[in-house]
């Protein structure tokens, strides 16, 4: 008996990693590296991504949403967690949750020297959400999408950066 062909809904998150080009428009820092995984599936109501994050490298610039939730979990390596200015060490199997319109603003940065990759899940891009970027006034203004009021959250030290920052 000949094995059946597996539906497209099942595919390796290696097979749908897009090329290692993620940055914002206004700088030529690379982030993560991401495979769109619920995307790529049909799922059209939850965003799904494995993300691979190299030594040196951010996920996204600080950020906090409007309404949209969004959880991580940590497959491998050590990375830091920045939450309002302080950084929390992780590990494999850490899960962090940032319900939507708390104004918790947050980013992934791997301090490490391996790297690490995360399982992100969060709600499909909604019309309605907005986004602020505490630490990116600058961008912010360009974006049609920011977040004018946020819940206040008090910001502590940390500048969002990894400690070694990529050339």
């Amino acid at each position: 008996m000949q094995p059946k062909e597996r539906p497209a809904f099942i595919r390796h998150w290696q097979e749908l990693e897009e090329p290692d080009e993620s940055h914002y428009r206004d700088s030529n820092e690379h982030m993560g590296i991401g495979a769109p995984l619920g995307r790529a599936l049909g799922l059209t109501r939850i965003g799904i991504h494995h993300e691979r994050l190299l030594p040196g490298r951010r996920l996204s610039y600080p950020h906090a949403e409007s309404a949209e939730a969004e959880f991580v979990y940590v497959l491998d390596g050590h990375p830091h967690v920045w939450i309002n200015g302080e950084l929390h060490a992780l590990q494999p199997g850490d899960a962090v949750a940032f319900p939507a319109g708390t104004g918790i603003c947050h980013t992934f940065i791997n301090n490490g020297t391996e790297e690490a990759r995360l399982l992100v899940i969060g709600e499909a891009n909604k019309e309605e959400n907005r986004i602020h970027y505490p630490l990116n006034a600058d961008y912010e203004a360009t974006r049609k999408d920011r977040w004018h009021n946020p819940p206040t959250q008090p910001l502590g030290p940390h500048n969002g950066l990894p400690d070694k920052p990529q050339k």
